[in-house]
């Protein structure tokens, strides 16, 4: 192992150590229970102070790549190589394959069609009424544009949240909550207070693919429990159960990404009696809350936080910028997280919770979410009836929200319909990157927000005409009718 300090490049040398020593632990060139060299002597190989190895040799032990014997030094783990065996985390073509996917969510090369995006347009994002927020918080909380936020969050801000999840049947105290950067970094603060590399966490297949990524780079053994129209495969997660320990089990609940389901009362009822039983903590991801207007059972208040920990946010609705998120859970649960927090951010924005808690109080975001929702239950509506007229499967009518996973049915893998989407201007993503371990899926997601533009259903209808083979091209008069 050499690791080369660049001095130019703007990032800390801790960081580059770490991400040296990361690649040659992933990359099968160490082996569990390699000794490493000494903090002196790389600090000295380095040319650089011991201060930024001792950092760097805290975070690596940290993320369970790295363990610790007093007296001896420190050590390859033999927890985190068995925990690369199993999850596959040591594919850097698997890793970068994800990352791409990530980034082209937020690039536009040639003004292409996003129609797998998970955001709403911005034109159908309230913008004035944001400005409006903007101004009024610069004009009466100048402090909140230059100071740090308190470490839980805005107190009135929480105060506003927990009124929020009262309707749902979670009773919660404002001490309860916590506001976190968006429901992802609420994630991670889940997944560094829970888990531990070598540990087993359930998940949802198809689920949230950025989760999968994270779980891997914490070295947790990732397990995939069939999600079906009405929540996780019960059966199948008992079978899985008798092969496996689980730490947690981690469920979207209301309009499930990327299904756009709804978990059953039945099965809601199912997984507490099975977490009680097999002692794991369920986390429930609800950040799709708001897009509901009629509510439905979460686990949190069949629960009351007890096995549950419960993420919300308003990233996916008011304002993907802000990034306001937060976690709903037991006391010592916040308590701990926040201290967590504050090791590894500090705090959040506290300019972004004061313009949330200034939409939330003037009444803007209410009215926004009215708009909202009728919106996209008439283009739900509308792309499941285009669809079925150019003979897709629908996984399951959707529920609400603004997906629809969705497949032609002699396609058995959706990496074909790449290329047809992209003769149309459209970019879509392989349902494989929605699976644990990028299995092969014959579904893709389906954002109904970008869906009545003209080049997704010039998209839906060639899709619908492809042979077996995948051959892209209809012909003849039918393939100019599908782009005139």
């Amino acid at each position: 192992m050499k690791i080369e300090i660049d001095r130019a490049s703007g990032v800390p040398m801790t960081e580059q150590i770490v991400a040296a020593m990361d690649r040659w632990i992933r990359s099968r060139d160490a082996h569990a229970g390699a000794k490493l060299p000494s903090i002196r002597q790389l600090a000295h190989e380095c040319g650089i102070s011991r201060f930024p190895v001792i950092e760097a040799y805290d975070r690596l032990v940290s993320l369970g790549l790295v363990e610790s014997r007093h007296g001896s030094g420190f050590y390859v783990s033999g927890r985190a190589q068995a925990a690369l065996d199993r999850c596959g985390a040591s594919d850097p073509r698997r890793a970068e394959e994800e990352s791409n996917y990530i980034l082209e969510q937020f690039n536009h090369p040639g003004g292409t069609l996003k129609l797998g995006s998970g955001f709403i347009p911005e034109p159908w994002r309230d913008v004035e009424g944001i400005a409006q927020a903007v101004r009024h918080v610069a004009r009466t909380d100048p402090g909140s544009l230059i100071d740090y936020a308190t470490p839980l969050g805005n107190a009135a801000l929480r105060e506003h949240l927990q009124a929020r999840i009262a309707p749902l049947g979670i009773r919660a105290d404002a001490s309860q909550i916590l506001v976190t950067f968006g429901a992802s970094q609420a994630i991670d603060l889940i997944v560094r207070y829970m888990l531990r590399a070598g540990d087993t966490m359930f998940v949802e297949d198809p689920g949230y693919y950025n989760l999968f990524g994270l779980l891997k780079l914490h070295g947790v053994n990732v397990v995939g429990i069939p999600r079906t129209a009405t929540g996780p495969d019960i059966e199948a997660l008992q079978a899985e159960l008798k092969r496996h320990r689980p730490r947690a089990l981690f469920v979207n609940t209301v309009f499930h990404n990327p299904t756009g389901t709804v978990v059953a009362p039945s099965v809601a009822f199912r997984l507490l009696q099975l977490a009680h039983e097999h002692d794991f903590t369920i986390v429930e991801d609800d950040i799709y809350a708001d897009f509901q207007a009629d509510t439905t059972d979460r686990l949190a208040a069949l629960d009351q936080l007890e096995r549950v920990i419960y993420i919300g946010g308003l990233s996916k609705t008011l304002s993907s910028s802000l990034r306001i998120g937060f976690i709903a859970a037991s006391r010592k649960t916040v308590k701990d997280l926040g201290d967590i927090k504050m090791l590894t951010s500090i705090s959040g924005s506290q300019f972004a919770e004061a313009v949330t808690l200034a939409m939330l109080e003037r009444g803007a975001y209410r009215k926004f979410l009215e708009r909202l929702r009728r919106r996209m239950t008439d283009a739900l509506g509308t792309t499941t009836r285009t669809l079925e007229a150019h003979g897709w499967q629908l996984f399951a009518p959707p529920a609400g929200g603004k997906f629809i996973w969705a497949r032609v049915p002699h396609i058995d893998d959706s990496q074909t319909l790449i290329e047809c989407a992209a003769e149309c201007g459209v970019t879509i993503a392989a349902g494989s990157y929605f699976r644990p371990h990028g299995e092969s899926s014959p579904w893709i997601r389906i954002n109904a927000a970008y869906a009545q533009d003209r080049r997704a259903h010039a998209f839906f209808a060639r899709a619908g005409q492809l042979a077996p083979s995948g051959d892209a091209r209809p012909s003849g008069a039918n393939e100019r009718a599908l782009v005139d």
